[in-house]
């Protein structure tokens, strides 16, 4: 008890000792207020500029066999979301050095920052939660310097995206190229030796019978073209991810990825229903329901390889960069689904095997006819398909597309009313400092006068 009297505080006192020295508290808290005020108008003034921008998803619009290739390499849904490697991107020296140099010609080397410390000071980009929308904000000593800095943080991030772009596309149509001379001197090689033997065994049109036998083969005989062309289109990706790279030499392999529980289901499910796809368009044409209803069953699961072999990729490679990461996605999923479609070729041949067994009992000369036809058909079918998807890339490339457009242009701030400082902020912080201060001060006199 005689402690807590000790260490109780007259309230009445204390005020009457506030009361005695209300000159000094007072020019305490006038001063604190005043030094804060002088400080906010003294600090140099500071404006924002804002640009809103959209990310979306440059998916390429490709009909066909192109479209379905394009499925096994998981573009249209498997990738996670760019909208924070494009924030990242944002910030790096591609972008920023042009204006850092800009903005500091002519001044002090030794106080011009690197593109770190600029976008620390200088960039405030946010993504609004559960929205493809980025907000891109800039700070200058002027209103024409923050808006400048806005503009072109993202023109230069849409200049760097539009090299890039083309850069792959370049690669990506080089190496279809290399494809496509190939799989045209193969079509050629097969036309005429099919030719030839109808010629020199005067067999141009089969009977009833063979017609049949044929149709059933012919189903088979698309679906070996369409997966061949997939394998060869995931090629051509993979080999421009693997370009990229240079000595980085990641893929599957690398991540245990074909010793993945969840990838080997997905593949063997994979596999089932191209087999059952081959089923139904021996029954039914491209346009009926249940061949449709399948192939969009075979296509999610496409998405679904990509989209566990990029799991399995984020939680591997953690160290790398969003660039070498997005690359290595790409290697790896290219690579799975090279697997899955050679799979799936190899079960459709196995039942193509079957039915060619029934051939058997015609005559040697009509069975090695229908087996030309066959060939020729199918690398004639996969020349098509690869000339398709060569001259989808081009256009694409003509049209620069991005993955992100401007919604708001970079504004001009009133010069009227900067950013920074807050004026009646800082003052009010200065006030409130002035009154602990002083009340601190009546303490140390209340104690002294006990």
């Amino acid at each position: 008890m005689d402690l807590e009297k000790e260490e109780s505080i007259d309230l009445g006192k204390l005020w009457q000792v506030t009361k005695a020295h209300k000159k000094v508290i007072g020019g305490i808290i006038v001063g604190c207020t005043a030094i804060a005020t002088i400080t906010a108008f003294v600090l140099p003034k500071q404006y924002e500029s804002t640009t809103l921008v959209q990310t979306r998803n440059a998916n390429k619009e490709i009909g066909g066999q192109a479209a379905a290739a394009m499925a096994a390499l998981g573009v249209g849904g498997a990738a996670s979301s760019p909208t924070n490697n494009y924030m990242e991107l944002m910030k790096t020296r591609t972008v920023l050095d042009p204006i850092i140099d800009e903005l500091y010609e002519g001044k002090d080397p030794d106080k011009k920052p690197d593109a770190a410390g600029f976008a620390k000071s200088n960039l405030d980009i946010k993504n609004t939660k559960g929205t493809n929308l980025i907000t891109v904000t800039a700070k200058g000593k002027t209103p024409e310097e923050a808006q400048q800095i806005s503009k072109e943080v993202v023109d230069n991030f849409l200049k760097m995206q539009t090299d890039n772009s083309q850069q792959t596309q370049s690669l990506l149509v080089q190496f279809l190229n290399g494809r496509i001379e190939e799989a045209k001197k193969d079509s050629d090689d097969a036309a005429q030796k099919f030719a030839d033997f109808s010629r020199e065994h005067k067999l141009y049109s089969p009977d009833e019978q063979l017609k049949q036998a044929i149709s059933q083969v012919s189903a088979y005989d698309k679906s070996i073209a369409d997966l061949q062309s997939q394998q060869k289109a995931a090629q051509a990706q993979y080999d421009v991810a693997t370009n990229k790279l240079g000595q980085q030499k990641s893929g599957a392999k690398a991540y245990n990825i074909n010793d993945n529980g969840t990838v080997q289901s997905i593949r063997g499910q994979i596999v089932a229903k191209e087999v059952e796809l081959v089923g139904l368009r021996q029954k039914y044409t491209d346009n009926n329901p249940t061949v449709i209803a399948s192939q969009q069953q075979l296509n999610q699961l496409q998405s679904d390889l990509a989209r566990e072999v990029s799991a399995v990729v984020d939680s591997s490679a953690a160290s790398l960069n969003s660039a070498q990461m997005e690359l290595v996605k790409n290697q790896a999923v290219a690579e799975a689904s090279i697997g899955a479609a050679k799979a799936s070729e190899d079960a459709v041949r196995a039942k193509k095997a079957e039915i060619e067994q029934d051939i058997d009992k015609y005559p040697d000369d009509m069975v090695t006819y229908l087996q030309l036809k066959s060939d020729a058909e199918i690398k004639k079918t996969i020349y098509t398909n690869l000339v398709q998807q060569c001259e989808q890339n081009k256009i694409q490339e003509a049209m620069e597309s991005m993955d992100i457009q401007v919604v708001d242009e970079a504004n001009l701030p009133d010069e009227k009313k900067p950013s920074a400082p807050k004026k009646k902020l800082i003052a009010a912080i200065g006030l409130a400092l002035g009154c602990i201060i002083a009340f601190g001060y009546s303490l140390v006199m209340y104690k002294r006068e006990a």
